[in-house]
């Protein structure tokens, strides 16, 4: 299981914190509690991880918590802890974006194994992100006439019509065209070309 995420524990029930975050503990992950879902809301700047919170709670309980979060454009899974009886709000959760959730009285294994899911999935979601940022740099870092001969590259125009159309000669199109490969660190015209859409989505 990694390490490299945090887990939030929120839950008003101070026993039921505390418990929780010794059992993630001994399965050596980064946990953080919290007594409320407002003094969580409160926090900036926290790092990437996962939330686990109780359906009912005083004040923003898990259900509107979860649409909060939703709301305010973060991808950060929730995981909610119902009772038995809270199973049609859990599932009303689940439309709110709640990832899943675990009925009480769970087993640790159980918990355990939806957190590792969860996580698998938020990493994942990470290293993409970061893919991508990288490739956006890599893009920021191209002159105008470079951009320019990538669109029309993108465009399936051969050298000699990017050449025309920029009023360059071919033999410069080349040059530009190496730099793009270098800059992009693009193996080839088709990875290139994957980079460009990648960023520039049609």
């Amino acid at each position: 299981m990694t390490a490299e995420l945090t887990v939030y524990v929120i839950d008003d029930d101070e026993a039921v914190r505390d418990s929780t975050a010794f059992l993630l503990e001994t399965a050596d992950l980064k946990v953080r509690t919290y007594e409320s879902a407002e003094t969580f809301l409160a926090e900036r700047d926290r790092a990437p991880g996962c939330i686990i919170t109780d359906v009912r709670m005083p004040g923003i309980n898990g259900l509107e918590l979860a649409r909060r979060i939703r709301d305010s454009g973060s991808n950060e899974p929730v995981i909610v802890i119902t009772g038995h009886a809270d199973l049609p709000l859990a599932i009303e959760a689940m439309r709110a974006g709640v990832i899943d959730f675990v009925e009480k009285p769970f087993d640790d294994e159980v918990l355990l194994g939806s957190i590792s899911r969860v996580l698998g999935q938020a990493e994942g979601a990470l290293s993409a992100e970061g893919q991508r940022r990288e490739m956006a740099s890599r893009f920021d870092s191209l002159s105008q006439r470079e951009r320019d001969v990538l669109l029309g590259l993108v465009q399936g125009h051969p050298n000699k019509v990017i050449a025309y159309d920029l009023n360059i000669s071919p033999r410069t199109v080349e040059v530009y065209r190496a730099n793009l490969m270098t800059k992009m660190k693009a193996g080839s015209l088709s990875e290139l070309v994957r980079v460009y859409l990648t960023l520039h989505p049609a």
